[in-house]
């Protein structure tokens, strides 16, 4: 599992069906090792705080696998580097094989993998397509986020290697198979009881999944 690229960038002004729009998901790739910290690489930040960012957000990692997807999904189409926001484009690990709460070593630095990302409407802004967002979900090649259990330093190259897995076995797609799926079957349930039982999923996800198990009668 390798690091393929770090790719960083600051909010900027875009326009988007005629009104101005902040964003920072206009990231490029960097040279050389950069600081990881706890809410972020060093040179990047997040323009909306409310939804971008925090602890649990400070990694955004897109599998380098998905551009051949992508590319032919959207014809024609250049995809430079990072053209999906993300910080770290990886390779070796993708959503069904990567599970939350998983420990990774990564340069210098410790993460965890603590949730899948859901797209906003500014992927949309990003591609100029108003379908992205949709298209993006529904392919199930989301990405994941990684919070950060050690500060270091990264750089493109660096060894992704598994320090811990999860005992608990819940892959990044099936959490976002559970957010999309309208009715939990009897697998469905279980697979979101596990995901109750992970401690590095965010409590905000966790609130989610009690209120679907607590709504779904078998």
């Amino acid at each position: 599992m390798k690091l393929v690229s770090v790719n960083t960038g600051l909010p900027r002004e875009v326009a988007w069906h005629g009104r101005s729009v902040t964003t920072a998901i206009y990231k490029q790739s960097v040279e050389g090792r950069v600081a990881l910290r706890k809410l972020n690489l060093d040179g990047d930040r997040q323009a909306d705080l409310s939804v971008h960012g925090g602890e649990h957000k400070a990694v955004y990692c897109y599998p380098i696998e998905h551009y051949g997807y992508w590319k032919r999904e959207l014809p024609g189409r250049d995809l430079p580097m990072a053209i999906f926001g993300e910080n770290f484009t990886t390779n070796g690990l993708l959503e069904d094989s990567v599970h939350l709460g998983d420990h990774f070593s990564v340069g210098s630095a410790k993460v965890v993998v603590a949730q899948p990302r859901l797209p906003c409407y500014k992927l949309g802004v990003r591609f100029q397509a108003d379908d992205m967002v949709k298209r993006f979900l529904a392919s199930g090649r989301t990405g994941f986020y990684f919070a950060v259990t050690r500060e270091g330093e990264v750089g493109a190259g660096d060894d992704i290697k598994v320090i811990a897995r999860d005992p608990n076995a819940v892959p990044v797609s099936d959490i976002t198979r559970l957010y999309v799926t309208r009715r939990y079957g009897e697998e469905d349930v279980m697979s979101g009881r596990r995901a109750l039982r992970v401690a590095a999923l965010p409590e905000i996800w966790k609130e989610y999944f009690r209120e679907r198990l607590a709504r779904t009668k078998l």
